[in-house]
């Protein structure tokens, strides 16, 4: 039976609010990638107290060469900061860290050096953790069309995020999800591609989302001239994954103004691709607005990133666009 593209799944406003329960899941689950994201920097310190422990005094610890990094990162010295700075700085900011800090803490100097090394760590842990949200939201709309494209016997490429090549689907796809940045598919005599966080230039933005009629090596030509053909773009969507009740409102605020830029962008070329929105923590009143935009069709698609009904419905609406 042909599929009816333009059916709206969403009855009500009331389905897309996210039920407290879901928001608590969420909030739990990004505590518990926090503390994945710290094991790299716990298992560091631990590692440089046993080395640091060579030291008798402050002082030679500058003697040990395998912790010189760590001395710098616990002098408070960013790795954008010492971007800008030769070797002598480096040492000069360890000597004051030494002379202020760890000589005044006596015997204990070795753990003044840990707390002062994971101070500085928790920093660079702190700005992955604002993007954490996002990125939790990406992988799962990613988990959720590589699981459509698997029940339908799909076969797919992927962009790695890493090297940036389109490799083929392997046979197990387990945390595929983390690595990707573009899927690509046939069906029948069609190409689609599906990229993330791409730069649209009749938008002069980024897009979160974009379904494009085209094959993936149509990208290495002239300048990736797919993706300056404006009529090749089938879909565009915003993909909000924040899941504070807190900030939904603003969240909503930047992805309605994404929507309506991309729709003025692609209307001054004649061109009226679909768009769909996508939202972790949605609230009562930017609810309403959604299914006023779903019901006047302004809006082709929108789904609770938490309601798994209606994300696998948008990417199995996405994948027979």
């Amino acid at each position: 039976m042909e599929k009816k593209m333009n059916e709206n799944p969403i009855k009500n406003a009331l389905e897309l609010v996210t039920p407290k329960g879901d928001t608590r899941a969420g909030f739990i689950a990004l505590a518990l990638e926090k503390n994945y994201l710290s094991v790299p920097y716990i298992e560091e310190a631990k590692a440089l107290k046993v080395l640091a422990q060579q030291a008798q005094t402050p002082a030679q610890l500058l003697e040990i060469p395998d912790i010189r990094a760590a001395l710098v990162a616990a002098s408070g010295l960013s790795e954008k900061s010492q971007n800008h700075l030769v070797e002598d700085d480096k040492i000069l900011a360890v000597k004051g860290l030494i002379e202020k800090f760890l000589e005044p803490a006596g015997a204990n100097f070795v753990d003044e050096l840990i707390y002062r090394y994971l101070l500085t760590k928790g920093d660079a842990l702190g700005g992955q953790a604002r993007n954490l949200a996002g990125t939790l939201g990406e992988r799962k709309f990613l988990r959720t069309v590589l699981s459509v494209l698997n029940l339908a016997g799909t076969d797919y490429h992927w962009k790695d995020a890493k090297s940036g090549a389109w490799l083929s689907a392997p046979v197990d796809s387990t945390d595929l999800e983390k690595q990707i940045r573009g899927l690509a598919w046939s069906k029948g005599d069609q190409n689609r591609l599906l990229l993330l966080n791409l730069t649209v230039p009749v938008v002069s933005k980024n897009v979160d989302a974009v379904l494009l009629d085209g094959h993936f090596d149509e990208l290495k030509k002239d300048k990736n001239t797919l993706i300056h053909n404006n009529e090749k773009y089938i879909a565009l969507g915003e993909l909000k994954g924040g899941i504070d009740p807190a900030g939904a409102d603003e969240h909503w605020k930047t992805a309605n103004s994404a929507l309506n830029r991309i729709r003025s962008g692609f209307a001054s070329k004649r061109l009226e691709p679909y768009t769909f929105f996508i939202g972790a923590a949605i609230e009562n009143s930017m609810a309403g607005e959604i299914f006023e935009q779903l019901s006047n069709r302004k809006l082709d698609r929108a789904a609770n990133l938490t309601n798994h009904s209606q994300l696998t419905d948008v990417c199995d609406w996405l994948l027979n666009l």
